[in-house]
């Protein structure tokens, strides 16, 4: 069955929504990739919580911060499937990461996560959460 979202006069699909949050992933990714902090801000909400493959929670200041200061070569998402509940999305995916992170550490990780984006006039995300894949 399709769902539609209504946001003021305009109604969604959830093709539709689903289309638009996968992209703002791969923007997400790109940004990321980057180092880009500034094309990450809004995709975050102002309440925006991670919650990181090693259980450390980061708001939104932070995950900016810790965007800006990793560096990576490889910074990919996959498996991406989106579940579309009222005004927000549920997005599962694959990340494979390789480079540095903001403390300096190297990395090289395989990781599931979930985010959750919500529409209040535009998507943006109100929570990450990461888990590494087990071998």
């Amino acid at each position: 069955m399709q769902e539609h979202i209504a946001q003021g006069s305009t109604t969604f699909s959830s093709e539709v929504i689903t289309e638009t949050v996968t992209r703002l992933e791969h923007q997400w990714t790109a940004a990321a990739k980057a180092s880009d902090s500034t094309k990450v801000a809004p995709l975050l909400a102002e309440v925006f919580v991670e919650l990181d493959s090693d259980g450390s929670i980061y708001n939104k200041s932070q995950a900016l911060d810790r965007t800006k200061a990793a560096k990576w070569q490889v910074n990919e998402i996959g498996d991406i499937h989106v579940v579309v509940y009222g005004g927000m999305a549920m997005v599962t995916g694959t990340w494979h990461g390789q480079g540095t992170s903001a403390d300096g550490k190297s990395i090289d990780a395989h990781e599931r996560w979930l985010d959750t984006w919500h529409l209040n006039g535009k998507w943006q995300c109100v929570a990450s959460a990461s888990a590494p894949v087990k071998a």
